[in-house]
């Protein structure tokens, strides 16, 4: 058991390596490929040994070897963030097929992540790509009902196109999109939830930083890593928040 864990925690590492690549590179309309993975300031070309994820970062002190400027700490956060959700998925699941549709998931999301972060950008190309993808696997792998998933993303979907015509483009059209894509995985009741704590998380966080005076108002920032953190509490405590929540109020 721990051999499944060590090589999901390492794959996992691997993996969101690549994503931060595919999260960064994808809204430019660049290779995924090519060119070899190089510092964003001097554009050295880094070799195997300065690629090993998160040790690599750990060992050059988190900067680049050749100028000495500061790598962000957002790639190996990405990469150790992955690697713990694999692992985390296999300890709630286990070997089961769900298994399957939470990695895949993990791994949209942590693309949309990245690229929010560097250009407030939903891309496209990465929606379409993960769309079929995650129909297919709830048509073979599916919720209590596999009307559930279509009505998620249709209930999702509509209810963020509201919120951002009543606010006049408050919201992002990517994320109304990439809610869409959500609610197919986590359904109705759950992708419900994972917005109600996505506006939580986003909007003491932006409060905060409003009275710490390190976010200016009118000045928007990147709202898909609180739909990260909401969406995945979601998908694995949701039932249980729910639950805790009805039971303390309503009875």
């Amino acid at each position: 058991m721990s051999l499944i864990y060590l090589y999901l925690f390492v794959s996992g590492l691997t993996l969101g390596s690549f994503y931060n690549v595919a999260g960064l590179r994808i809204p430019q309309k660049k290779s995924i490929l090519s060119p070899r993975s190089h510092c964003p300031h001097c554009l050295y070309v880094l070799s195997p040994q300065q690629l090993i994820p998160v040790v690599s970062y750990i060992k050059n002190a988190g900067k680049c070897s050749m100028c000495c400027k500061k790598i962000s700490f957002i790639y190996p956060f990405v990469e150790f963030s992955t690697g713990s959700l694999f692992v985390y998925a296999f300890f709630r699941l286990n070997m089961t097929l769900e298994l399957i549709v939470i990695l895949t998931f993990v791994s949209f999301l942590t693309i949309i992540v990245v690229s929010d972060i560097a250009y407030m950008i939903v891309p496209n190309k990465v929606l379409l790509f993960f769309l079929p993808i995650f129909l297919l696997e709830r048509l073979f792998i599916p919720l209590t009902s596999w009307s559930d998933s279509l009505m998620g993303g249709g209930i999702a979907f509509f209810l963020l196109f509201l919120v951002a015509f009543l606010s006049r483009g408050g919201l992002g059209e990517g994320d109304i999109k990439l809610y869409g894509l959500i609610g197919i995985v986590l359904g109705v009741k759950l992708v419900l939830l994972s917005l109600f704590l996505a506006i939580l998380i986003g909007g003491t966080v932006s409060i905060g930083a409003l009275l710490m005076k390190k976010a200016k108002v009118g000045v928007p920032i990147p709202f898909v890593p609180f739909i990260f953190i909401g969406t995945i509490a979601a998908y694995f405590h949701g039932n249980e928040l729910i639950d805790w929540y009805v039971s303390n109020y309503f009875y």
